[in-house]
């Protein structure tokens, strides 16, 4: 994964939309087959029709799903340096390079559910990504290791819906993940289409979120919005994903103000 040069002396700063290979190659072999593979990408594709074609929710394609597996992938890498134990794959009994197998697919296939309804999609993005992890793992997995890994795909996925716990690290870091994609770009689609809901107008607001290696936790997000309407994205989405995610101790969330030309009800938030 690459790194950009930081400005706080050797701090490692992650570019969020770093889409290069990242350093495991039996990762960089299953996202190969994944992104070449044409069923994937048409749910991806076909899974935007309901949340933005008919409801005019925020996006839900291929860019969702590339902003999500990227940055799903910078916060393990975080973790990882800090140490952080991902026990879905431990408990398995797989290896240690399976951890970022199973958050890579779960990103990959965490929203398929919309092709069927916005609503309660989690749950139907089970069945209809079981199918796909049927007829991929079997290129880089024995009978148990595809049982084991599909196991985990699954938990992170259903996991990502608020209504379900993470029981394992990797469940986690999709959760919060999904809502780590706020920029305004996400809700550009419904926003042009005279959108004007609370979720459009704040993402509208959210200039840049940047992952950091942080000082006193393994983690720091960093939210740069430009007026006060961010904060919804900030505290009703974010902070109530990592609500729960099992991360709350790892990751620390500043969002600031960065817009200097009118005045600033709100300059800067911590979580």
């Amino acid at each position: 994964m690459s790194e950009r040069a930081a400005d706080e002396g050797s701090r490692r700063v992650y570019d969020p939309d770093d889409s290069h290979n990242f350093p495991d190659e039996k990762l960089n072999a299953v996202l190969e087959v994944v992104d070449d593979d044409e069923e994937i990408q048409t749910y991806l594709e076909a899974q935007n029709v309901n949340a933005v074609d008919r409801m005019r929710y925020n996006d839900h394609g291929p860019k969702h799903i590339e902003i999500v597996r990227n940055r799903a992938l910078c916060l393990y890498d975080l973790l990882k340096a800090s140490d952080v134990d991902f026990n879905g794959a431990r408990e398995q009994d797989l290896a240690e390079e399976d951890e970022s197998v199973i958050i890579a697919l779960a990103a990959m296939l965490h929203d398929v559910g919309h092709v069927v309804h916005r609503d309660d999609h989690a749950y139907y993005s089970i069945p209809l990504a079981a199918d796909i992890l049927d007829r991929i793992l079997p290129e880089f997995y024995d009978v148990a290791g595809r049982v084991r890994v599909k196991g985990e795909v699954l938990h992170a996925i259903l996991c990502h819906h608020r209504a379900e716990t993470p029981l394992t690290t990797e469940a986690g870091v999709i959760r919060v993940a999904d809502a780590l994609d706020m920029e305004r770009g996400r809700s550009r689609i419904p926003y042009e289409h005279g959108g004007r809901g609370i979720n459009t107008l704040s993402s509208q607001a959210i200039e840049r979120v940047s992952l950091y290696e942080g000082d006193t936790r393994p983690v720091m997000v960093e939210i740069a919005m430009t007026n006060a309407a961010g904060v919804y994205q900030v505290d009703n989405l974010l902070k109530a994903k990592l609500s729960g995610s099992g991360l709350e101790d790892q990751i620390r969330i500043v969002a600031v103000n960065t817009n200097e030309n009118r005045e600033q009800l709100v300059e800067r938030i911590e979580l």
